[in-house]
């Protein structure tokens, strides 16, 4: 399946990650100038560093539209700019695209954990840390963790592994300063976040948000994809049981099948996943399609 970005009268494309495309104003956009870049999501997926053949119907949608309820919930400055057709978003990417402000991005992912799992559950189990910071015995998948931790680590090129890095590291990149400002905002949309989603139901094991400092002001603010289940683990309140892996809102069904005997692929080789089933591509856009309702208790048109 062809990835080709649209052609968007008034915007040149500029860039292309795995899941979003980047445009700049073209000369002659009488509606914005070079201080802002129209992010549009994709219906693209990718796992285990690879983008897939497949795409998720209404996925790019479901991301910026919950990006953007998100963002409305934080008192925290962002970057959005404009989210509708009649504030300049081009007609043919409605729904799926926002203008914003173009930040100088810090080189950090920010990462919060509120619960132990993944890539820290492994960590934990090995010499009882998370990213260096030491946590109590006998901790299990899924158990909270209390506070939660920031866990920052360093972008990585596109298909490389981010790497987990610890918070003197950040210092050291970006000054004391901006490193206690990433921390504690990470931290507080983190539990602010959590506590929104608590109360729909759903608990938000972590999550990982991008800022960059506005040229124009000085001010640090939020960018990115914020609170979607590709930046955040989301689980069902009523099913978590601490001790095992929980189910996710998110692209579990397509990570489980891609890794089952069904695909016939093995993620160590260098070749390219195979093509998703319909089947698992229908439930993965279902999943997308509840972690939305769900979380914004609006029905997704």
């Amino acid at each position: 399946m062809s990835h080709a970005p649209l052609e968007l009268a008034g915007w040149e494309h500029i860039y292309s990650g795995k899941v979003r495309d980047l445009y700049a104003p073209a000369s002659g956009n009488e509606r914005f100038n070079s201080d802002v870049v129209l992010v549009v999501a994709s219906d693209r997926i990718s796992a285990f560093d690879h983008i897939l053949a497949s795409e998720i119907p209404d996925k790019g949608r479901i991301l910026t539209q919950l990006s953007l309820w998100w963002f409305d919930q934080l008192e925290v400055p962002n970057h959005v700019v404009a989210s509708t057709v009649e504030d300049g978003v081009p007609a043919a990417v409605a729904g799926r695209a926002m203008v914003c402000r173009k930040l100088e991005m810090f080189p950090i992912e920010c990462i919060a954990r509120g619960y132990l799992t993944g890539t820290g559950l492994i960590e934990y189990r090995a010499q009882q840390t998370v990213c260096s910071l030491p946590l109590p015995a006998g901790l299990v998948d899924g158990s909270r963790l209390e506070p939660a931790l920031f866990t920052p680590s360093a972008k990585a090129e596109v298909g490389e592994h981010d790497e987990n890095i610890t918070f003197d590291a950040v210092v050291a990149t970006v000054g004391a300063e901006a490193a206690g400002s990433l921390r504690s905002l990470t931290l507080d949309i983190y539990s602010r976040a959590e506590e929104v989603a608590r109360g729909r139901g759903i608990i938000l094991a972590d999550t990982k948000v991008e800022f960059g400092v506005d040229p124009a002001t000085g001010t640090i603010t939020l960018g990115d994809e914020v609170l979607t289940p590709d930046s955040s683990r989301f689980w069902d309140a009523g099913l978590w049981e601490p001790g095992k892996a929980q189910p996710s809102f998110d692209k579990q069904y397509v990570r489980d099948w891609l890794t089952s005997a069904a695909s016939g692929w093995d993620k160590a080789s260098d070749t390219a996943p195979p093509a998703l089933p319909a089947d698992v591509v229908e439930r993965t856009r279902a999943r997308y399609v509840e972690a939305y309702e769900k979380l914004t208790g609006r029905t997704f048109a």
